[in-house]
């Protein structure tokens, strides 16, 4: 297994498990909360329903929190720093990102053009050069109000290989080295570049977004195992796909990776939730569970706006699935060969 269980976090019936990052002291609580709504992903998130969102997270026993500077242009760090600034700092675990400097843009008008409901007066610059990396933490530790942040990833590469494996990866390695950050990784929407970094590159996670979850199971032809293989643990984002597996059956003009999920895909998620309602379970309670059976996965982030989001995210996490769902699953031909599924009591 890529991490190993270590205790708990929160206290009484509500404490979360926890996993260590392989070869670090990190331990990660196996659920997280990603905190892109944080940074006014596609509309506004009031400084009250931020606040909620933190506090409900705090008070469930979450202790890993993700963000980026990409997230609202900064904007989603600010919130973060700020919300965390009175919890003790050895309690939780941040995370970062690299890859997208934020520069001042006085001439930017408008809104944010990739997503974020924020003012375009700063701009993203792709940047994976060594100066690059420390520019950009710099920044995150600004905004966050931290002197340090436990891991740090290398965001969205795809275009990058050749800068970000020669030059952002080995800077990441000497931080990591020097003790100024605890773990190192890459995060992206893909499977096939993350395996490329883990065959070629010292890092010690993989946030992998959409490209394992109990739609698609494409990660398990060379990633997972690789990673499982190297001792690489595997940081599971998108656990919804961009919304389809979000409810007990896909909405309409439902969400897959971003885009108008196709045909196809709505029928095969259609069948996923005749399984589910027979034995009574939703969509949205078996893919977090599924996710968590791969022996390589460390914990699941997973995004929320408000209070109520976290609590029902935590609340899925928490039901147990009936053993034969898997069964039946596998027999309808709707998860992959080979895709290890939960045993009884495994539920967060």
């Amino acid at each position: 297994m890529a991490g190993r269980e270590a205790g708990s976090r929160g206290t009484g019936a509500g404490a979360l498990p926890v996993t260590r990052v392989p070869h670090r002291d990190i331990g990660l609580t196996r659920l997280g909360l990603g905190t892109a709504q944080l940074g006014n992903l596609y509309r506004e998130t009031t400084e009250e329903e931020a606040a909620g969102a933190v506090d409900a997270a705090w008070d469930a026993g979450i202790r890993y929190f993700d963000t980026a500077p990409h997230y609202g242009l900064g904007l989603s760090e600010r919130r973060v720093g700020r919300l965390l600034a009175t919890r003790p700092r050895d309690e939780y675990v941040i995370s970062t990102k690299i890859g997208r400097l934020l520069v001042p843009d006085p001439a930017g008008v408008g809104r944010d053009v990739e997503g974020f409901d924020v003012p375009a007066t700063t701009r993203r610059v792709r940047d994976y050069s060594r100066d690059g990396v420390l520019r950009s933490l710099d920044g995150s530790l600004r905004r966050l109000g931290l002197d340090r942040v436990d891991i740090l990833y290398v965001h969205d590469p795809d275009e990058y290989w050749e800068q970000a494996s020669a030059e952002a990866l080995p800077a990441l390695v000497a931080l990591r080295d020097e003790g100024v950050i605890g773990a190192i990784g890459v995060g992206m929407n893909q499977s096939e570049m993350p395996a490329r970094f883990v065959r070629e590159c010292d890092l010690d996670l993989v946030m992998l977004a959409g490209r394992y979850t109990l739609a698609e199971q494409g990660a398990l032809d060379e990633l997972l195992p690789l990673a499982e293989a190297r001792g690489v643990g595997i940081v599971i984002a998108g656990v919804y796909n961009s919304g389809l597996l979000s409810q007990a059956r896909p909405a309409a003009h439902a969400t897959y990776d971003y885009e108008t999920a196709p045909e196809g895909v709505v029928s095969r998620v259609q069948r996923i939730a005749d399984v589910c309602e027979r034995w009574g379970v939703t969509v949205p309670e078996v893919a977090l569970a599924f996710v968590r059976a791969h022996p390589a996965v460390v914990t699941t982030v997973v995004g929320a706006r408000t209070a109520a989001q976290v609590e029902s995210n935590v609340a899925r996490a928490r039901t147990e699935v009936p053993a034969a769902l898997w069964d039946e699953l596998r027999a309808e031909g709707l998860l992959a060969p080979g895709a290890p599924v939960p045993t009884a009591g495994s539920s967060v």
